[in-house]
């Protein structure tokens, strides 16, 4: 293995991270957006009203991407299995 493979391999490894973590972020970003535009508009500044909505909705993203995430990293798996088996 050369600088070159180990190089692709890292950046597949962090495209696949990337990937598998943006639909959580991405929701946490627009609810958490949404509540905070929502807290300065009515002056309500309670703290549990940024936490529960923002798990809950990251609970569902996760739960209905979960096929996305799992593929993603299926397949980075198959790709790392497969490089080893061939001998990089």
């Amino acid at each position: 293995m050369n600088e070159t493979d180990a190089l692709e391999l890292v950046q597949y490894a962090m495209w696949t991270v990337m990937v598998a973590s943006m639909p959580a972020v991405l929701t946490a970003m627009l609810v958490g957006t949404s509540i905070a535009l929502f807290q300065a508009l009515t002056q309500i500044q309670e703290i549990t009203l940024t936490f529960v909505p923002k798990i809950i909705a990251i609970f569902l993203a996760v739960a209905l991407f979960a096929p996305l995430i799992g593929g993603e990293v299926s397949t980075l798996t198959n790709v790392l299995y497969k490089r080893i088996e061939t001998g990089f």
